[in-house]
């Protein structure tokens, strides 16, 4: 029976946030780690695997990003993971399954931290430029 309770499987997680919410993609991101940290998970890989149209609207959303995780967890602590998603305002919608047709290799291969970090990075600086831009025209028009 110890054997069972140290016992991990690996799972494959699917993630879909409102455009909203992955304007502060960073934050959308911190959250999903944080559902997954309350469950003890060991993260293998997590990476944007695309934005696109959803084939029906969800809450009002006609567009989603979606976030691919790849995770060993407990089974145990698998119901745990799910409620946290299920009670989260920021996803629309996730799934979990176990991933027995992929290897640990090709697990690993599919990470994209690296780039999320980047992507991350990019909409900061674009949003810095957005606000600075919508406050210069309202500054220059009031000195005048």
């Amino acid at each position: 029976m110890a054997e069972s309770k140290n016992r991990k499987n690996y799972y494959e997680a699917m993630f879909l946030i409102s455009p909203s919410v992955a304007t502060d993609l960073g934050g959308a991101i911190e959250h999903i780690r944080e559902i997954l940290g309350r469950g003890d998970v060991e993260l293998i890989s997590l990476r944007k695997w695309d934005e696109r149209r959803l084939a029906y609207e969800i809450q009002k959303n006609k567009r989603g990003v979606y976030i691919l995780a790849y995770f060993a967890a407990d089974p145990s602590r698998l119901a745990l993971i799910e409620r946290a998603c299920n009670l989260s305002e920021q996803l629309l919608r996730s799934l979990i399954i176990r991933a027995d047709h992929l290897t640990l290799d090709e697990m690993q291969a599919a990470d994209g931290q690296a780039e999320l970090a980047t992507e991350i990075e990019l909409r900061k600086a674009r949003m810095a430029e957005e606000r600075e831009a919508a406050t210069s025209p309202a500054e220059s028009s009031s000195a005048s």
